[in-house]
C-alpha cells in the first residue's frame, strides 16, 4: 500500500554546502539518504516529496559537516499482510517466480501458483504445465496476495515477501481473463 507520511530525520550538510542550507538542499540530501531504504514501520521510502521544516544545525566533535533535523513528507510503499497486489514477473527460477510489486519484489513459490504441476523451462525462462499448457514467464502480469512479510532494515535486499495465487480471482492476468470468458460464454446446446 502506498502512503504519504510525515517523517523526521537528520542529514549531514557537508562544509562546502554550509553557505546554502535551503529546504531544496535538505530535500536532495534526504533523497540520497532515504529513497530505496526499507523501514519496518513505514515500509520502503519511494520518494521524499516535500521538506516542511529544517531545524537548527548542530556540530559534532571531529565531524566536518553540520547536522540538521528535518520534518518532511515522503511517499512510502508498505506491503500489508493479505493485501491483493498486481505485479509483473521479473524473474523465473526453478522454485518459483519473483514478482515486482511496487518498488519491491515478492516470491511466488511454484507451490503457490497453481494446483497443477509446473515444470521449470530454463531455456524459455518460464514455468509450464503439461496438463493445461499454461505458462508463467518473465513480464507476465499477475494478481497475487501477500502471505508473508519479513523486512530486513539493515539489508533491504534481504527482505522477503511471500505471495500466493492459489485463490479464486488470483493468478496470471491471461488465465483470469480465460476464466471470465468461460463464465460469460453462452451455454452450448
Amino acid at each position: 500500500m502506498y502512503k504519504r507520511v510525515r517523517l523526521k530525520d537528520t542529514v549531514e550538510v557537508p562544509p562546502e554546502e554550509l553557505a546554502n542550507v535551503t529546504p531544496e538542499l535538505v530535500k536532495k540530501l534526504l533523497q540520497d539518504k532515504l529513497e530505496g531504504r526499507m523501514d519496518e514501520e513505514v515500509g520502503s521510502v519511494v520518494s521524499v516529496i516535500e521538506v516542511n521544516d529544517v531545524g537548527e544545525g548542530a556540530v559534532l566533535p571531529n565531524r566536518p559537516g553540520v547536522y540538521y533535523e528535518a520534518d518532511f513528507d515522503a511517499l512510502t510503499y508498505d506491503p500489508q499482510m493479505q493485501e491483493v497486489v498486481d505485479g509483473t514477473v521479473v524473474e523465473v527460477v526453478e522454485f518459483g517466480a519473483f514478482v515486482g510489486i511496487g518498488p519491491v519484489d515478492g516470491l511466488l513459490h511454484v507451490s503457490q501458483i497453481s494446483d497443477e504441476y509446473l515444470a521449470f523451462d530454463a531455456e524459455n525462462q518460464q514455468l509450464a504445465s503439461n496438463e493445461s499448457n499454461r505458462t508463467l514467464g518473465v513480464e507476465d502480469a499477475v494478481r497475487t496476495r501477500i502471505v508473508t512479510k519479513s523486512i530486513d532494515e539493515r539489508n533491504p535486499r534481504d527482505s522477503k515477501i511471500g505471495l500466493t495465487a492459489k485463490q479464486v480471482g488470483l493468478g496470471k492476468h491471461g488465465w483470469l481473463e480465460e476464466e471470465r470468458q468461460k463464465r460469460e460464454a453462452p451455454p452450448s446446446e
